[in-house]
């Protein structure tokens, strides 16, 4: 019974009306990001009723519940934002949570509300039963932030991944050079070695990631770990409501249809396919590759939005053509890759 009730729970309309039909709609929106890790006890009975308050109001976005907690970035209608956030705070542990509000107003970034079970709210590949995801650094604000940057003896350390780097990061921090967030804190780890004393502080979109990675930094033996306060979203929020110098540049990929905010005017990225300064990212539109990368206008109109020749050939041919063709190369292999090994494929083409 409780199987027949999962499956009834889920959007039934396809991705493409759904896109037209938020194109249409004009009511005013928030792009909003919450997360908070606590313990939930049934995942999947607090998922199916958060859905269908959520769907009450509108809200669309994405959602991941588990054991460890929840995550969020959604958008809400604005007439709606108080009831949503009486509802979010009728749940004691989400009392008072901190919402993290996107800088850009009215923007359509999300069409569809898809709210999943899963293993854990951010995939970090951790199996030792001694560490503890509570034991976390300290937060930074705005004006904090601005004052540790000045430091000699501070690390500021990006947890994001390469694609979100490449386009906007804190002036002098340090690349993770890796895909995954669960591949980055072993190495983030390994690399450090040695400045266990310093002052490290770790930052990511929206403070999930970093906030579980200053706890893996504790639990390696790093003794001074701090994270950006609801990440590079608060910090920009903050900053600029208090008039205070950006000492992030560039811009902010969000993970939603807009794919970035812009922070400041620096163009930090190239474009990967004639190396034009660029930071506008774009999907393949061969949807057997859906490659992101960085495109400028000039090669958008080249490459007909695509990343390469083979992919324009392979976009204009008829769709069972095209299942065929992926179903030869097998699963995942071309299929929305993000990889620094693919898109150095693509640079050297």
């Amino acid at each position: 019974m409780k199987e027949l009730k999962i499956k009834k729970l889920h959007n039934k309309i396809s991705n493409r009306e759904l896109k037209e039909k938020a194109k249409l709609d004009s009511t005013p929106k928030k792009t909003i990001s919450f997360y908070k890790y606590y313990t939930i006890e049934d995942p999947q009975t607090f998922r199916d009723e958060l859905y269908l308050k959520f769907l009450a109001l509108g809200v669309m976005g994405r959602v991941y519940i588990a054991n460890e907690g929840i995550n969020a970035q959604i958008s809400v209608p604005i007439e709606n934002l108080e009831k949503f956030k009486e509802l979010l705070y009728s749940y004691e542990p989400l009392n008072g949570i901190r919402l993290n509000i996107a800088i850009e107003e009215n923007s359509v970034s999300f069409f569809v509300l898809r709210m999943k079970v899963r293993k854990k709210i951010v995939a970090d590949g951790i199996e030792d039963p001694e560490f503890n995801a509570n034991k976390t650094g300290k937060y930074l604000k705005a004006h904090e932030v601005n004052e540790m940057i000045e430091k000699e003896n501070t690390i500021f350390v990006d947890m994001r991944n390469h694609y979100e780097y490449e386009v906007g990061r804190f002036e002098n921090a340090l690349e993770i050079p890796s895909d995954t967030f669960k591949e980055q804190l072993p190495m983030a780890a390994e690399m450090l070695k040695g400045n266990e004393d310093k002052e490290i502080i770790m930052y990511c979109t929206g403070g999930i990631r970093c906030e579980k990675a200053s706890a893996y930094m504790l639990h390696n033996g790093f003794k001074n770990v701090y994270h950006v306060e609801g990440g590079v979203i608060e910090y920009a929020r903050q900053a600029k409501k208090e008039g205070l110098p950006l000492k992030f540049i560039g811009k902010n990929f969000v993970f939603d249809e807009r794919m970035a905010e812009r922070i400041t005017e620096d163009i930090l990225a190239t474009c990967h396919q004639c190396g034009t300064a660029c930071d506008t990212h774009t999907n393949c539109q061969n949807t057997n590759c859906n490659m992101l990368f960085i495109q400028c206008e000039a090669c958008k109109s080249k490459f007909e939005n695509c990343c390469t020749v083979e992919c324009i050939e392979i976009s204009k041919l008829p769709r069972e053509a095209k299942r065929e063709l992926l179903n030869k190369r097998g699963p995942g292999k071309m299929f929305f890759n993000k990889s620094k090994d693919r898109l150095l494929t693509l640079r050297e083409k």
